[in-house]
């Protein structure tokens, strides 16, 4: 097991929601597109204002995880758990989170995320 820090716990997990937010802002931004919506363009600045933000703190937390030799790997899943590999140089600890958990987290993410100015 790893002794990691609260800060670093909450990096690895960043790196697991934020890549979840941007497929789902992709995805939606692709209805948009397509949808028939009366005034589609301020649906679609929303979401790529939105976009540049997530990537934006991806990009921090990826340097965050090289900085202190950190790595997540996602590992098996099932219909229940996802299973994920934090690595901090050689020594490496499996944590499992339900999938609702993970869903629910990525959605608090987006209500955040899209609330801010």
């Amino acid at each position: 097991m790893l002794n990691l820090s609260n800060e670093a716990i909450h990096r690895l997990e960043q790196a697991i929601y934020l890549p979840m937010v941007l497929q789902i802002l992709k995805r939606d931004s692709k209805e948009f597109e397509q949808g028939h919506f009366k005034l589609k363009q301020p649906y679609i600045r929303l979401l790529e204002q939105t976009t540049k933000r997530v990537h934006k703190e991806l990009a921090e937390t990826k340097r965050y995880l090289a900085m202190h030799q950190l790595q997540v790997f996602r590992g098996e899943r099932d219909d229940l758990f996802s299973e994920y590999i934090f690595i901090n140089k050689r020594a490496q600890d499996c944590r499992r989170y339900s999938n609702i958990r993970l869903r629910n987290h990525v959605e608090e993410l987006l209500t955040h995320y899209l609330s801010k100015p």
